[in-house]
Formats: structure tokens, C-alpha cells, sequence
């Protein structure tokens, strides 16, 4: 099966990226890292005027239904863009709203909006942090069949990237229990798998185009650093992993909207696959810089800690792999 975005996709794309390039997310990002959440909370309006949000939500509930594939498009634009935020589980809490029935229909109308940022704890023990907990209005917390909305979120907990703010939620209202919980949480967590292996691609892409410009204007010997073989053959190697990434990633979307039986699987390849790609492009953007590429004044350090960061969001890589190779 071949399968390539569409002229409607391609120009999604291309709004968004006009969108975020006019809006300056390295300043919204320094911003959201020190807790100054304004500039990001005006940004996440304009894109939920763009339908971002609303591709998570049911039309009944004033959403757009949902679209796997426009969404993967849409996060690897958000990733490329380094924008911060509890995007990611903001989609998925909305599915998992959306497969519990008519009861959370303001939860929903409020995130199509972009009124309501809502952040989901990944269900398991592995991973008992909240991401931005502190600017969300619903934090998500599922234990075993019982769905609850957190009351308490406690101090920040340290994190690999500044601009993704760890809570551990306690407490809170019991929004849902029984076995429906369960088997909303399953899908909630694939889309959440799905789109952070899209937003991984776009962080490697970024990582890619700003590496490449460097190389090209620093020169050494009277030459560009870029047209050293060994940069070259480094270069080389980022765009091939990415250049197969991108493939995986649109084919778990296809995969989820189709409801296939196997998608788990694409969306868990699409996951590992990206995760070693952006950790890749992370390493030879810094090799290519040099120290000065994780230093906070230069941009490039937005990109290379988000990589790190997303590479084991929603589903570890060993996670992942086992979840490929076990049926």
C-alpha cells in the first residue's frame, strides 16, 4: 500500500507552520518553562481556532470526529515548532472522555475550544506524573477501572526538559468507574503513543534543518564545515532514519482509523522507530555544534531537550518493541 498526505494535508500543514513560525514558540517555550503559562495559553487558542483540538472530538460535542491522520500531521508541526503543553494528552483525554459517553460533554465542547486544557497521568505505575499539571483545568488520573479528576498535584518534579512541568496528582473526584474504563484507557493511550511519535518526528525534522544551516555557515580550513565527508555521512544518517519514520508514523494513523486489529503494533513501530530517529538527530545536532548546542542561549537546546524527553513518552522504547515482537 502506498500512501502519500493529500493536497488538503499538505496545506494543514502548511497553515500551522505559518501560524507558529509568526507566533515565536522559542519565547513561548522559555516562558512555559518558568511558569509563565500566558503566551502559551494564547497560542493554544489560536490552534484550537485552527482545529487542532477539535480532531480529538466527537462532532456531536462540536468537535471535527476523529482523524488519526490529520492528527499525526498536525503533531509533527508541533514538534517541529517545539510548541509546549499538555498537547499530546489533551488529544487523548478527549477520546478517553469521548468513549465514555454523553456525561463529560462540557469537558469536551470546552477542549474542541481550546477553553479547557486537560493532561492525562499515563495509566501504570511506570509513569505517575502529570505533564503541566499546574495550567491544566482537568487532570486525568485512571487506577486500574476508576477514572478520576485530580484535586492535588504537589510541587514540580525534574524533568530531562524544562518546558515539559511533572506534577504527581492526588486525591480527586471519581469522574467514571468499571470495566468501560478500561477499555476507553486503551485507545486513549495509543493516540497519545501515536501523536508523541508524530511530535518526535517534527522535533527530529527541526533538528535536521537547523543542523544543516550551521554546518553551512561555520567554516573551518577556508571551507564550509558541511562539506566535510564526515558531517556529510552524519547528516546522511539523520535524514535516512527520519525518512523512514515518517512512513511508520502515517501508517499507524491509517491503521487507527481504520480500527485495524493490529494497530497497537503500528502504532507501537511507529513509536520505537521515531524515538531512536530524534535521538539521533539530537546527537548530531550537538556534534555538529559542539558544546555550545545544549547551552540555554541557543535555540537548538529547545529541540535537543524535547527529543530526549520524548523518546520515552507514552511508551519506552524496550516498551514498545516488546509490544511489536509479542502479540
Amino acid at each position: 500500500m502506498r500512501f502519500l498526505l493529500d493536497d488538503e494535508h499538505r496545506e494543514f500543514a502548511r497553515s500551522l507552520d505559518a501560524l507558529l513560525k509568526a507566533a515565536d514558540t522559542p519565547a513561548v517555550v522559555r516562558a512555559w518553562s518558568t511558569g509563565d503559562h500566558e503566551p502559551g495559553r494564547a497560542l493554544w487558542g489560536r490552534l484550537a481556532e485552527a482545529g487542532v483540538f477539535g480532531l480529538a472530538v466527537p462532532e456531536e460535542q462540536d468537535g471535527l470526529g476523529f482523524r488519526p491522520v490529520e492528527l499525526a500531521v498536525v503533531f509533527t508541526e508541533l514538534g517541529r515548532h517545539a510548541v509546549p503543553g499538555p498537547l499530546v494528552e489533551t488529544v487523548a483525554a478527549a477520546v478517553l472522555l469521548g468513549r465514555l459517553g454523553d456525561r463529560h460533554t462540557t469537558w469536551l465542547r470546552g477542549m474542541a475550544s481550546g477553553k479547557t486544557v486537560a493532561t492525562l497521568c499515563p495509566p501504570g505505575d511506570d509513569s505517575p506524573y502529570a505533564l503541566d499539571a499546574d495550567v491544566a483545568d482537568l487532570v486525568l488520573v485512571v487506577t486500574g477501572d476508576t477514572l478520576r479528576a485530580a484535586e492535588s498535584t504537589g510541587p514540580v518534579q525534574p524533568s530531562v526538559d524544562p518546558a515539559r512541568r511533572l506534577f504527581r496528582p492526588t486525591g480527586g473526584t471519581v469522574l467514571a468507574e468499571g470495566p468501560q474504563v478500561r477499555r476507553a484507557v486503551a485507545p486513549a493511550a495509543d493516540v497519545a503513543a501515536l501523536a508523541t511519535a508524530a511530535q518526535a518526528l517534527g522535533v527530529g525534522r527541526a533538528l535536521l534543518d537547523r543542523t544543516v544551516a550551521h554546518v553551512r555557515a561555520r567554516h573551518q580550513f577556508g571551507r564550509p564545515v558541511g562539506s566535510f565527508q564526515a558531517i556529510k555521512h552524519r547528516l546522511a544518517d539523520v535524514l535516512i532514519s527520519l525518512e523512514f519514520t515518517e512512513p511508520l508514523v502515517h501508517a499507524a494513523a491509517l491503521s487507527l482509523a481504520s480500527a485495524a486489529a493490529d494497530s497497537g503494533r503500528d502504532i507501537a513501530a511507529a513509536k520505537s522507530t521515531a524515538g531512536d530517529a530524534v535521538r539521533l538527530a539530537a546527537r548530531t545536532a550537538l556534534q555538529c555544534y559542539g558544546a555550545v548546542g545544549y547551552t540555554d542561549e541557543l535555540d537548538l537546546s529547545l529541540w535537543i531537550r524535547k527529543a530526549h524527553a520524548l523518546r520515552t513518552a507514552w511508551g519506552t522504547p524496550s516498551a514498545c518493541r516488546a509490544r511489536v515482537l509479542i502479540p
